[in-house]
């Protein structure tokens, strides 16, 4: 019975029922396979309930095709989305961003499960998938998550196989075979046009900030900050240098600067200007390093400033150099971004700036924390600046100080605690108590955040900063030599100026204590490191060849073969590509095509055949095979047993032997011959008999 009769003849329930089983169940099950694969790389953003919600509607269809449950009615469907889309609005609370739209997509995908009925649904749903796995690529980027997306889509593909051609030989295998060859196919093309198609700018962008907060440093800083961050081994920026890598201990990465002190936090005296919307070019590089020269590849901030070593200058434009030597983007970087920079030489008295400036970088509450300014002052009665710092980073080596993640909190007049009492404390508590000091005893100074280190890559073709690489120091104006740095953690524990924090605590025990999924934490287990830093170096030349592969990286290329490439010759070259690729494929149209009119021949010859049989008496039967219609025709018209026998052989070796395509023509031209034999063999046996055959 057909699925029209079912719905005419059984009642609106055998209707429901009828239409929640049209789509059969081996290709729904790879559309849900599908779903659960493309929502893990959003795992870690989207809310417990909308995973929960999605998890609960796919398998409520699933349950629905067995006949376990029914699928909901109009009404219940609606008063669900209703309750859904209320605990959406309530969870985001206002924050409309490209986030919390891709969440919402998310919880339509989850919803549509629901009234996936037919056919017409399935491809609804297939082409929903495919956007949700180009939507994971806003997220995450890293090969890893691009195999996960590309895997995704080939389970659509073979859902899609098993939902239009069940009949297929060879199940699974034979879908994923097919599936491979045609991937293998079109490859070629796919990486001829990535490679050579002109990469143009956006005529409009949209960031990607979603106000949701990113692990890294912030523009404000209290004490226990940095310790905290200090306890994630996930990836700040990688560096390639052109020249030699510096040695550890000079690898200070400046971010910016904290001026303000408001209370027990520092921040940013001044705020930057508002930013209209944009995206941060992604793309920094200018062809091969030179040794002076380094390529930054940062991780994704939602912040506006680049990390740079010191006495750096911007060499790619989309990074742009500020005042007190910080360099920041035009916009948020809302994805991994790749700039360079190159070291100069600045021999030489330093940065000079005005007086009514110096003030700003002297500003302290007006209480609080009284021993600190008294030693201030005392070292400020008989010292000169740079003695006054001499004496301070002298106090911290020479007196029990430690350096530790586990600081003791200090709610109280912290900076009087920490110098006094507990002496305990990490790179923050120390770094705004040592400016605390200095500008009470009268010199000017300011906090720096960013990051100090960085771990060889796989190779040492590269460094990797991690997030508890993250420091704090100090710098102090000192006339005459401008801004001057000062680390009390390089008097309190130089191995972490040295070595790394790994060294600093390793007695402590607190590395990476609160990540134990970090590769970073096993040190001592030489298979993972190395499985570590190989998939790190993977990582690495996917981002900058693959994701990063933009505008100025496409010139480089170019740049490389011969005879040298600009845009215009890009553009002729990608023209000539698709142009040659539409006529191979064209000529391969019309070879198929005319194979095709070659087997419509030869099958009008075999029906003419199979018709002159008929006349004779001898129709052809189900499943017969030529031989054995030869040879019932031999019997009935002896005649023309000769031909019938050979004209069958041609058949089989037309079917079963493989020949070159003049030999395929000669052998119609010899059938058409012999079957014009057989009907005069047939029409004289006719006459002699006094029978008449058409």
């Amino acid at each position: 019975m057909s699925l029209l009769d079912r719905l005419r003849g059984n009642g609106a329930g055998e209707a429901h029922s009828a239409l929640a089983t049209s789509l059969p169940s081996r290709a729904l099950l790879w559309l849900i396979g599908s779903f659960a694969l493309l929502l893990t790389p959003q795992w870690d953003r989207l809310p417990l309930w909308l995973i929960a919600a999605c998890a609960v509607l796919a398998s409520w269809r699933w349950l629905a095709q067995y006949g376990r449950v029914r699928l909901p009615g109009r009404w219940l469907r609606t008063g669900i989305m209703l309750v859904l889309t209320g605990v959406y609005v309530a969870t985001v609370q206002g924050r409309f961003t490209v986030d919390t739209a891709a969440s919402f997509f998310v919880l339509a995908v989850g919803l549509k499960w629901l009234e996936s009925r037919s056919v017409r649904d399935f491809y609804v749903l297939f082409f929903i998938l495919v956007y949700l796995a180009t939507v994971n690529f806003l997220f995450h980027q890293e090969i890893l998550w691009a195999l996960a997306n590309f895997t995704g889509i080939a389970l659509l593909f073979v859902g899609l196989q098993v939902l239009n051609a069940p009949e297929l030989p060879g199940g699974m295998t034979s879908g994923w075979r097919r599936l491979g060859a045609l991937f293998l196919k079109t490859l070629p093309v796919v990486v001829l046009l990535f490679v050579f198609f002109p990469r143009m700018s956006p005529l409009w962008s949209v960031p990607l900030v979603s106000g949701e907060a990113r692990t890294g440093i912030s523009d404000t800083m209290r004490p226990g900050d940095i310790s905290s961050l200090a306890q994630s081994g996930e990836r700040a920026f990688r560096v390639t240098f052109g020249g030699e890598i510096p040695p550890y201990r000079d690898r200070y990465w400046r971010g910016l600067t904290l001026d303000y002190l408001d209370g027990e936090t520092w921040r940013q005296g001044q705020t930057e200007d508002f930013r209209a919307l944009g995206r941060v070019a992604v793309d920094g590089g200018v062809g091969p390093l030179k040794p002076e020269e380094y390529d930054v590849l940062l991780e994704p901030t939602d912040q506006r400033w680049a990390f740079a070593l010191e006495n750096s200058r911007a060499v790619s434009d989309n990074v742009v150099e500020e005042s007190a030597d910080l360099f920041r983007f035009r916009r948020p970087a809302d994805s991994p971004v790749r700039y360079r920079l190159a070291l100069e030489d600045t021999a030489g008295p330093g940065e000079q700036i005005e007086r009514a400036e110096l003030r700003r970088y002297l500003q302290l509450p007006g209480e609080g924390n009284p021993r600190a300014r008294e030693l201030a002052g005392e070292l400020r009665r008989n010292m000169s600046d740079e003695q006054i710092i001499r004496s301070l980073m002298a106090r911290f080596r020479e007196q029990a100080y430690f350096y530790t993640l586990r600081p003791p909190a200090m709610p109280d007049n912290g900076i009087d605690t920490l110098l006094f009492d507990e002496k305990r404390g990490f790179c923050a508590h120390y770094a705004g108590a040592t400016t605390f000091v200095l500008r009470a005893a009268g010199i000017p100074a300011r906090v720096v955040i960013g990051y100090q280190g960085g771990e060889p890559g796989a190779g040492g073709d590269y460094l990797i900063v991690r997030q508890y690489d993250a420091h704090a120091w100090v710098e102090a104006y000192l006339g005459g030599r401008g801004w001057v740095r000062v680390d009390p953690t390089a008097a309190i524990a130089p191995e972490r100026i040295e070595s790394g924090l790994r060294e600093a605590v390793a007695q402590e025990g607190s590395f990476l204590e609160n990540d134990w999924a970090s590769p970073q934490r096993y040190a001592n287990v030489a298979l993972v490191q190395w499985a570590s830093l190989q998939l790190d170096r993977i990582n690495y030349q996917w981002q900058r060849w693959v994701v990063g592969y933009q505008g100025q990286s496409q010139m480089d290329l170019m740049s490389r073969l011969p005879g040298g490439f600009g845009m215009r010759e890009l553009g002729y070259l990608t023209a000539g590509i698709v142009g040659a690729g539409l006529l191979v494929a064209g000529l391969i149209s019309a070879l198929q095509m005319r194979r095709g009119e070659k087997r419509s021949a030869f099958r009008r010859v075999v029906d003419t055949w199979h018709r002159l049989c008929a006349g004779a008496g001898v129709p052809v039967r189900h499943g017969e095979t030529p031989s054995v219609l030869a040879k019932r025709l031999a019997e009935a018209e002896p005649a023309a047993a000769d031909s019938a026998r050979l004209f069958a052989r041609m058949v089989n070796s037309h079917y079963y032997s493989a020949g070159t395509e003049d030999e395929g023509d000669g052998q119609l031209a010899r059938m058409h011959r012999l079957l014009a034999t057989m009907k005069r063999q047939l029409r004289r046996s006719n006459s002699r008999t006094g029978r008449r055959r058409d």
